[in-house]
């Protein structure tokens, strides 16, 4: 994985392509969602809150061992974000001042994560709904998703939501399509668990999510 704070130029190129400005991306999450503050479990009775696991017969390369949190699964279509592919890693003060946002008294690093092949230029923050901003949408379970940068300003600081994950791009299915990739094998689900959701050790958690599969859990 890339380190940013030795390779300039990805900071450069993430200023030029990444939509951190809060109105595009909350008009984003709204076009998606239907809803900015809320998703609820009972306008979404199907996967949404869930994890979707790509299997061993997965044949979407952009998708291979991958584990998403499904944050919107209806039947109008599905979205959800990636949670287990870390792509670039470096100061979050330095992805601040590519962005142009004010990087006093940043501290610490910042993982950013591929969260799917839709909208790649697009950052979203995936978190704990200990602390929400107004644009913020809350799906279920205490899980939440913010597409305003002034979220990453607050986390260099040191607060924030005590979980996050920083994602660039989502994964979207149209009208029943996530539900013919399920019926051919490509994915099976499970509960979303926190530890699982939020577990730092990216590597390992298609493992996990096949175990418990194994398991029936």
């Amino acid at each position: 994985m890339k380190n940013l704070a030795k390779s300039p130029p990805v900071f450069l190129r993430v200023q030029k392509q990444l939509g951190w400005v809060s109105a595009p991306v909350v008009l984003l999450l709204a076009c998606i969602l239907g809803s900015p503050h809320l998703v609820s479990p009972a306008d979404n009775p199907y996967l949404t809150g869930q994890l979707l696991v790509a299997t061993p017969e997965m044949s979407d390369p952009r998708f291979f061992q991958a584990v998403i949190y499904m944050v919107r699964h209806d039947k109008n279509g599905a979205m959800g974000l990636v949670i287990n592919k870390p792509i670039a890693k470096g100061p979050i003060a330095d992805l601040l001042k590519s962005l142009g946002k004010d990087s006093d008294g940043a501290k610490g690093e910042i993982i950013l994560h591929y969260g799917g092949p839709v909208e790649p230029d697009k950052g979203l923050i995936l978190h704990s709904d200990d602390y929400v901003l107004d644009s913020t949408t809350i799906v279920e379970n205490g899980i939440a998703v913010t597409g305003d940068v002034e979220l990453l300003r607050t986390i260099s600081l040191g607060k924030g939501p005590r979980e996050r994950l920083v994602m660039l791009g989502h994964a979207g299915w149209a009208a029943g399509q996530l539900e013919a990739e399920i019926k051919a094998g490509a994915w099976f689900s499970i509960a979303a668990e926190r530890a699982l959701l939020f577990g730092e050790d990216a590597q390992s958690k298609w493992e996990h999510a096949m175990d418990k599969r194994k398991i029936g859990l």
